[in-house]
């Protein structure tokens, strides 16, 4: 597993950091500027809160659809206020 947050910056992790960030905030179904993303090797963490399991469900999906993605950890937290 890699540590995402000791992964060094790079050319390419930061260009699949850049892509995944602009899909979640091009969806209609995500509200992508409230959520932060860690990327490396291929590897995506996505950190933030949304308003319910459809929208988590949905930016996993979205990410999972990228080229050069391989790996998803989604840690968006569900907040039902």
């Amino acid at each position: 597993m890699i540590d995402l947050a000791a992964a060094p910056t790079s050319p390419a992790n930061d260009l699949l950091s850049e892509r995944v960030s602009n899909a979640l905030a091009a969806s209609p179904h995500v509200p992508g500027s409230q959520l932060r993303v860690e990327a490396a090797e291929g590897s995506v963490r996505l950190h933030g809160s949304v308003s319910t399991f459809f929208e988590k469900q949905m930016a996993q999906e979205l990410v999972r659809r990228l080229d050069g993605v391989d790996r998803i950890e989604n840690l968006l937290q569900v907040s039902w206020t």
